[in-house]
């Protein structure tokens, strides 16, 4: 379910002047050419916003999941 239009798109008014920010605002297009940092959990990951990324949440971008790591033999 998708968020109503008339409301707009969701950014946190108070991290907007901050160069961090929360995984639950979208990319907005005033951000392209930005550098921000996104916190995954556990540290704050550098990313750089494109125009692709524009529509889409911070915390897609912000993996917060390891790739399995198996022990050779």
């Amino acid at each position: 379910m998708s968020r109503s239009l008339w409301k707009g798109p969701f950014c946190e008014i108070n991290t907007i002047k901050k160069k961090v920010w929360s995984r639950r605002s979208v990319v907005l297009p005033q951000f392209i050419g930005t550098e921000i940092s996104i916190h995954n959990g556990k540290s704050f990951i550098s990313l750089k916003v494109t125009e692709d990324m524009v529509g889409h949440k911070f915390g897609e971008f912000a993996s917060t999941r390891r790739k399995a790591q198996h022990k050779k033999k």
